[in-house]
Order: C-alpha cells, then sequence, then structure tokens
C-alpha cells in the first residue's frame, strides 16, 4: 500500500547521465556482471547491518536469518535482488543513487579512453555498480527501508535510465533492499534458474552470506500412494507445486576455509568482490597466525592503481573483521601510508566486538598487526621481485611512486623497501625504472664510494642534464630521477648498503680516487689562470648568485648552476614553489668550465659591456639547462639577439 506522502521526480546528476548513456550502450563486455554488483552491494549491506546491531540489537527487530534473495518472473520478465541488510533512508537513496557523489566523478570521466573493453574496467574501481542494472533493465525499481525506521517511511525509487527518477514514500514492511530489473527485450536468458544460479555459484561463491533461491520440493510417495494415485488422476485437481529455500553459494567466510579447499578462481572474486575492481590482482597472500595473537588476514596486490592513489587523504586501509563480524572498512591502522594500494581483510580473535576507530589508535597489538602485515607485504613484492621480473614490471609502472614513499615513512624497514625501488640511470639510457640500487652498488668503479643520482622534472631532462657531462665521460653510472616524490625519497635515504647517495647538482664535485693526480693539477692550474674571471663575474651576477667557481663537471657546456650542499636542492625548490609551499631562499652556485672556448673568450673580453651580455647569457642558459624559468625572459632573447648580430657582421 502506498502512503500519502509526497512523490517527486529528480533529475540525475549530470555525470550520472553520461555513465547511464555509457552502460546502456553496454559498457559492460559481459553482461552477467551485474548480478555480481548487485550481489556484492547486498552483501555489504547485511555486513552493515550486523555491525550497527552490535550497538543496537534492536535493529534486527526479531528477524536475525540475515540473507540475500535472487528470484525472477519469466511472466512479467523481472529479476528480483533483495535483502534484509541496513536498507535506506529517503535521503540516503537520493545520494546514492541519484548522484556519484562518493565515487570521484570528474576522475572517473577524465579516466575514459573511449575504448569499451578498457572503460568496462573503471565502473567497479569508482563505487558506481548498482547502475549496472541497466544493462539489461529498461526501468529498474529499488523498494527500500533503513533498520530501525517504522515501516511508513519506506522509499521508492524509480528510473528507466534516461534523465530523472522518481522518489515515494511507501510503506515497507520488512527493513532492507528490493532490486527489481524489468528487462529489456533480448534478454530473455537470465529468465533461467540454471542460468542464474550459474553466474552466482561463478562469482558469489565466496560471499559469506547466504544467496537463497527457491527450488521445487518433490514429496516422496509409497509404491500403494502412486497407484491410487494413477488410479485417480483424471478426478483429481493438480497438486500444487511446493517450494523452499535453497543457499546457492558456499556461504562460508573464504578467509575462514583451508587453503586447500579454495580454488585460484575463488581468490580472485573475493578479491573482485571487497575491491569492486573488476581486474584480477596481480597476487595475494592468505595467512592465519597463532600464538599470542590470533588473526587471519587476506592481503591482495592489485593490477593497477586506483585513480585516487596520489590521493594521501581519501580513505584507504583493510576490512576488519572480528570473529567474522564485519566491523568497519578501510581501516588505515593496519598499514602505512605508501602501501596504501593493498586491499584485503584482517579478521582478529582478539579484538573486542565494539571496537572503534579510537581503539584501535592505541592499541598494541593492532601496532603488533601492522607490523606484521607490513613484513608480509613486503615479502610477498620480494618474492614478485626474484621470482617474477615481468609481474614486477608492471606491479612498479602502477606503484612505484608510492613504494618511494616508503623510506621516509617506514624507518623500520628502510632498508627493505629500498630493494624493492627501481630507477633509470645512465647505465642503459632506458626511461622504464628497472635498475635496482643493488645493480648500481655491484657495477660501481673502483674507488667509487658514493651513489650518484641527478633529478630533473623529465626524463629528458635528467638523460641530457649537462651535469652528467664528467661523469658519462669517466664511464660512472648516474642514476636518473624525474619523478616528483624522488626528492622525498633521496631526504630520507641518505644511504644504501653503505654508500652515500650523492646528488651530482649539489656541492663541490669530489670523486676522490676516480679522479687521476694529473686531473686534479689542472684543476689547481685553472683555478689561478682563472682567478680574475671568477671575480669579474661574480661582480656583475652580484646578488642573484651564491658564488663563482670553476668546475670540471663540465666537459661540452660552457656553465651550470649547482645548489651548495647545506642548502635544499633546486629540484626540490621548484616543487615547493610549484606547491605554493614556503622554503628558505637558496642562490645557486655559478660554475664555469675553463675548458670551454666561450668562458676563454670570456676571460679575454676588454668590453665591460659586452663582459656582462656575455655572462648573464651564459648564467640564463644554465637555468634554462638545469630545467629552470628565467626571471626575464625576454631580457635574454634580447641579449641572444644582440650576440648573433655581433656575429653576423
Amino acid at each position: 500500500m502506498t502512503v500519502e506522502a509526497h512523490k517527486e521526480t529528480l533529475g540525475f546528476q549530470a555525470e550520472v547521465k553520461q555513465l547511464l548513456r555509457l552502460v546502456i550502450n553496454s559498457l559492460y563486455s559481459n553482461k552477467e556482471i551485474f548480478l555480481r554488483e548487485l550481489i556484492s552491494n547486498a552483501s555489504d549491506a547485511v555486513d552493515k547491518l550486523r555491525f550497527a546491531a552490535i550497538a543496537d540489537p534492536n535493529l534486527y527487530a526479531g528477524d536475525t536469518d540475515l540473507k540475500i534473495r535472487v528470484a525472477f518472473d519469466d511472466k512479467k520478465k523481472t529479476i528480483t535482488v533483495s535483502d534484509n541488510g541496513i536498507g535506506m533512508s529517503r535521503e540516503e537513496v537520493t545520494e546514492n543513487l541519484g548522484t556519484i557523489a562518493k565515487s570521484g566523478t570528474r576522475e572517473f570521466f577524465e579516466a575514459l579512453t573511449g575504448d569499451q573493453s578498457k572503460d568496462a574496467q573503471l565502473i567497479g574501481q569508482f563505487g558506481v555498480g548498482f547502475y549496472s542494472s541497466f544493462i539489461v533493465a529498461d526501468k529498474v525499481t529499488v523498494l527500500t527501508r533503513r533498520a530501525g525506521l517504522p515501516a511508513e517511511e519506506g522509499v521508492c525509487w524509480e528510473s528507466g535510465g534516461e534523465g530523472d527518477y522518481s522518489l515515494e514514500t511507501i510503506e515497507k514492511p520488512e527493513r532492507g533492499t528490493e532490486i527489481i530489473l524489468h528487462l529489456r527485450d533480448g534478454e530473455d536468458e537470465f529468465l533461467s534458474d540454471f542460468r542464474l544460479r550459474k553466474i552466482i555459484t561463478k562469482y558469489s561463491d565466496h560471499i559469506s552470506t547466504p544467496v537463497v533461491m527457491k527450488t521445487e520440493v518433490f514429496e516422496e510417495i509409497s509404491e500403494e500412494e502412486g497407484k491410487e494415485e494413477g488410479d485417480e488422476a483424471k478426478d483429481k485437481e493438480p497438486k500444487e507445486k511446493k517450494y523452499e529455500d535453497e543457499v546457492v553459494n558456499r556461504a562460508k567466510a573464504l578467509w575462514t576455509l583451508p587453503k586447500s579447499e579454495i580454488k585460484e578462481s575463488d581468490y580472485q572474486e573475493f578479491y573482485k568482490h571487497i575491491s569492486h575492481d573488476l581486474q584480477d590482482p596481480l597476487t595475494w597472500a592468505h595467512n592465519k597466525v597463532e600464538g599470542k595473537m590470533e588473526y587471519t588476514s587476506l592481503l591482495y596486490i592489485p593490477g593497477h592503481a586506483p585513480f585516487d592513489l596520489w590521493n594521501r587523504d581519501h580513505p584507504h586501509g583493510l576490512r576488519l573483521y572480528v570473529q567474522r563480524v564485519f566491523i568497519m572498512d578501510e581501516v588505515e591502522q593496519f598499514l602505512p601510508l605508501y602501501l596504501r594500494f593493498v586491499k584485503g581483510i584482517v579478521d582478529s580473535n582478539d579484538l573486542p566486538l565494539n571496537v572503534s576507530r579510537e581503539i584501535l589508535q592505541g592499541d598494541k597489538k593492532i601496532d603488533s598487526m601492522r607490523s606484521a602485515l607490513t613484513k608480509r607485504i613486503l615479502g610477498m613484492l620480494e618474492k614478485m621481485a626474484k621470482d617474477d621480473k615481468e609481474q614486477y614490471s608492471k606491479f612498479w609502472k602502477e606503484f612505484g611512486g608510492t613504494m618511494k614513499e616508503g623510506p621516509a615513512e617506514d624507518f623500520a624497514n628502510r632498508e627493505q623497501v629500498a630493494k624493492l625501488l627501481r630507477f633509470s640511470s645512465t647505465h642503459d639510457d632506458k626511461e622504464e625504472q628497472e635498475i635496482t640500487l643493488e645493480d648500481y652498488v655491484s657495477r660501481m668503479r673502483e674507488g667509487q664510494d658514493k651513489i650518484y643520482f641527478v633529478s630533473a622534472e623529465s626524463f629528458n631532462g635528467a638523460k641530457n642534464s649537462p651535469h652528467l657531462e664528467i661523469f658519462r665521460k669517466k664511464g660512472i653510472e648516474v642514476l636518473l630521477l624525474s619523478d616528483r616524490v624522488d626528492e622525498w625519497l633521496v631526504a630520507h635515504l641518505p644511504e644504501f648498503d653503505g654508500k652515500q647517495l650523492q646528488s651530482v647538482a649539489k656541492g663541490s664535485l669530489d670523486l676522490g680516487e676516480l679522479d687521476s693526480e694529473a686531473e686534479k693539477e689542472e684543476v689547481k692550474k685553472a683555478e689561478d689562470e682563472f682567478k680574475g674571471l671568477v671575480e669579474h663575474v661574480k661582480k656583475v651576477m652580484g646578488e642573484r648568485i651564491k658564488e663563482v667557481r670553476l668546475t670540471h663537471r663540465l666537459t661540452s657546456s660552457p656553465a651550470c648552476i649547482v645548489a651548495d650542499e647545506n642548502d635544499m636542492g633546486i629540484q626540490m625548490q621548484r616543487i615547493l614553489q610549484a606547491a605554493g609551499q614556503a622554503f628558505p631562499e637558496a642562490k645557486p652556485i655559478f660554475e664555469l668550465n675553463p675548458e670551454h672556448a666561450i668562458v676563454q673568450r670570456l676571460r679575454d673580453e676588454q668590453d665591460d659591456d659586452r663582459f656582462s651580455e656575455w655572462t648573464n647569457i651564459l648564467f640564463d642558459q644554465a637555468v634554462l639547462a638545469e630545467g629552470g624559468h628565467l626571471d626575464d625572459p625576454a631580457g635574454f632573447v634580447h641579449r641572444l639577439n644582440g650576440l648573433l648580430l655581433e656575429l653576423a657582421k
């Protein structure tokens, strides 16, 4: 019975309209996925009720037999998925079914490629699986009532997947949600008991909530009763068919089963259930810990990065169960932030059922579990890196940037994380990051005691940096850092395997034993010959620089700029400046190559104006070569044009 309460027709959020157009045009390559999405959502609703009922058992209202029901009507051409979980209020229906407010809407549409097979993978990631109903249905009706609300506060939501939906208050005696799909023409294949059961066992066998369907019951009769019925069959009306509920899935928490009973496909489908990801994970680990603490963990490394990976404030973490009762989602206390891409569950026997985030924050058991789970994941990655380099390469392309946050956030495991890092280097000049720090150390020149690196805004900027000239000449390998997080990394990873990490663009260059005595003598000789030039350049540059000095780090470039040993690196200064962050002012050191013809010509220049013009041009060129931005680009162009005109005369 419909309550005489306000009924309204509302327009979808603009992004939902776009999404529905994609879905209705068969965005999913596999139509049967709609049932998995609806059952997964129903399972979450049941889990939420169990958790809420810990604090308020009255929410059960006498109905503690929690289940998901799937039914179909071949005459009406409908499929119904219902649950007696937490349900929704009118406000929640509007929020969850009228918008994609919690799903990263803008990022979703930015991520679309136009390739249907690739775009199909995005829907689950962005939490919009409900809309997959419109793949097979031209109208969807949702009847729902939140647990704890009176029967007359039920809600009916209905839409044809076009521009709007209707919302009506109804009377609904039972709590929970019922979703009715009115199938499109041509989708009759799903109006089959066998077909629906097959889909449920394929995608939802691992869900701990029972998924039930009606099955026909046949009564056994004796031989004599059978003869009597046969004689009187013509005179009797046909018996009414009897049905009873049958649980279609195993309805056991997957992580509680022995590993020998779990197939690889079961693990993969459970991952898709908890992550709403349509792709298989790269790897996983299922472990039961016994002793002082008892808990089970099932941890997954995804196959691709989520859209919000770089949003460090976005909720992340593992699902927490206590004695198989769902407690909360996205518990960040179990893992450090740099492992925020990991999905999975933790089921503990040692935590109270009424556990809260506040309790988790200061619980020593949680600290112990966090340490163990972190080591477990790092161990998984170590094994992958050792046994399957191709798969680890896939992992690194997706999550390498977050792993580089590790040394700063996880001091206890800094060395272990460092071994998992990958870089580009001058060893092969490839943009793909495949070089390990162990690889680098194994190739170090005799007498080399530092791990050298150069950082820039792009790979090409790093590969072509003038600071590499002497290193390339001497065959000394240099790491090429171009990720924004790299500056953060090297600031918190001062050494590896006893070797100091040293920027080639910071401080004075001292190659130690890698420089011959003859080379050192040449440096001293040049300092005497060019002493006057250094003083003159310093006078021209004034307050723009910290110091002028000769360098032997250059072989083909006339000049470069470097940061002082104790100052912040130039690339880090730029990153902070771009982010609007305040940082202490640090002027660059201007280095001149005494072997370059331009510098030698500058030494002999007698005209002060021309000397000043050339000096400024050299400095501006050095800034540009470093990837910097000029304070006065128009002035640089004017000076450069003047020089070109002189040469043209």
